[in-house]
């Protein structure tokens, strides 16, 4: 398989398995096929999150990263986006340091380090899952990688390069330039410096 294929893959199983747990319980390939047929919006990424009162601290995250031109660029993208509860969950005072002008870079190698080019749904990412023996690779434009696999309740589980985990909570929110997916927690690339 190719890398975009793989790349496709990986994505659609982690986005099938999350929309299951939000149906409740195990994900089926009826609910997977489901959730990646909702309708596409006019809507860019950008857009999506900021629609949302569950993601004011990512939307003023993108702004302080100087990140919103290109999010709003034609992609496509998936965005895994942690909820204002998963930024309030960081040690205290993570957020306020690196919304600082004089930590913009490291404030956008974490949120790059949320997307994925492409625009991969819950199908492709159990797929990936599927075909890689209960494990995806996902390659974020940051550079590193993000790991996705199916835990025994049947959610979709994220893991970051420093070994943190996010649960996948809700899938195949269809943007004009890509795909959001929600998660629990904020993923972190290596070797954070704050």
């Amino acid at each position: 398989m190719n890398r975009i294929a793989i790349l496709t893959a990986s994505a659609a199983l982690l986005l099938g398995a999350s929309g299951a747990a939000l149906a409740g319980g195990q994900y089926g390939h009826d609910r997977m096929k489901h959730s990646a047929t909702e309708t596409k919006t006019q809507a860019d990424i950008v857009d999506g999150v900021a629609a949302s009162a569950d993601h004011t601290t990512l939307v003023t995250a993108v702004k302080a990263a100087g990140l919103v031109e290109t999010l709003k660029g034609e992609g496509p993208f998936t965005l895994f986006a942690p909820t204002n509860a998963a930024f309030d969950a960081l040690p205290e005072g993570t957020v306020e340091t690196l919304l600082k002008p004089e930590n913009k870079a490291e404030l956008t190698k974490i949120l790059t380090y949320h997307v994925v080019p492409g625009a991969l749904d819950s199908a492709a990412v159990v797929a990936a899952i599927k075909d890689g023996d209960g494990r995806a690779t996902l390659t974020t434009v940051q550079g590193e990688n993000l790991t996705a696999k199916i835990d025994a309740n049947g959610d979709v589980i994220v893991t970051d390069a420093r070994g943190g985990s996010s649960k996948v909570t809700k899938v195949d929110m269809r943007q004009s330039n890509g795909i959001i997916h929600v998660v629990d927690a904020v993923l972190m690339p290596s070797e954070p410096e704050v």
